[in-house]
């Protein structure tokens, strides 16, 4: 059975010695790792799937929904899932020291806010994809976030008129196979696997813990996941103080 620490300061230290023990680290992070940096997470009790919008934020992220309302969808895009305002927390910040220190093997993130390349995480592998890639869908000119968030209604690009799709894995679209391959490769390679912020029921992404073949499968998250059983530690506690080391 996984040892249990709700205590922060205590999972710091606990994390800090399996770091330094460890030369092949991998983190696989949810939308609890940027809550810190005031970027709501989607199913805790504040999260975006519980507040109320005119139509449920999970109708509004899925493909169909962008094919169908379009203009609705990037009225919900700017306002919710773009924040530029947004800066990298202490975890953001500790994973890319220990990428500095030749300890990791990437970062597998499920969030689409690019705070771990912010922080300076270089080996990062983006499931969902990112705000901060726009991409035309006929030339493929691309377009950062800032440019949307300046657009109004559908954005559309500037060399040959065409819609301008955010490059991020809407509900009923399918992960990049390269990024998955690369993602896979990277938890496998690991020693320690610590999972962080999610709670680990979103599919396809969470099925890749499942390719850890490591000696210590750490899970920080202040809610259960149905990964705690198989765990050697668990820390119920916030995420960026456990990485105050």
């Amino acid at each position: 059975m996984a040892r249990t620490i709700t205590d922060p300061h205590k999972a710091a230290q606990m994390l800090k010695s399996v770091t330094d023990a460890s030369e092949r680290v991998c983190f696989f992070g949810g939308a609890g790792v940027s809550t810190a940096s005031g970027i709501p997470d989607f199913r805790s009790p504040g999260g975006l799937y519980r507040q109320k919008f005119a139509y449920p934020p999970e109708e509004m992220l899925g493909h169909d929904f962008f094919v169908s309302h379009t203009e609705e969808f990037f009225d919900f895009y700017r306002s919710r899932m773009i924040a530029l305002d947004a800066r990298p927390n202490q975890a953001h910040r500790k994973l890319a020291q220990l990428e500095e220190a030749g300890k990791m093997c990437g970062v597998v993130t499920q969030n689409i806010d690019g705070l771990h390349q912010m922080a300076g995480s270089k080996k990062v592998f983006e499931l969902h994809g990112s705000v901060h890639r726009n991409i035309c869908t006929r030339c493929g000119a691309t377009y950062s976030a800032a440019w949307v968030l300046g657009t109004t209604g559908v954005p559309r690009c500037e060399r040959c008129g065409a819609l301008v799709k955010p490059d991020v894995v809407l509900y009923g679209e399918s992960l990049d196979e390269q990024c998955i391959l690369g993602a896979i490769d990277a938890i496998s390679r690991a020693d320690v696997l610590i999972v962080g912020g999610t709670s680990l029921v979103v599919y396809p992404a969470a099925g890749l813990v499942r390719a850890f073949q490591g000696s210590e499968l750490i899970i920080v998250n202040l809610e259960p996941t149905p990964q705690d059983a198989q765990a050697d530690l668990v820390c119920a506690c916030d995420i960026a103080a456990a990485f105050d080391f």
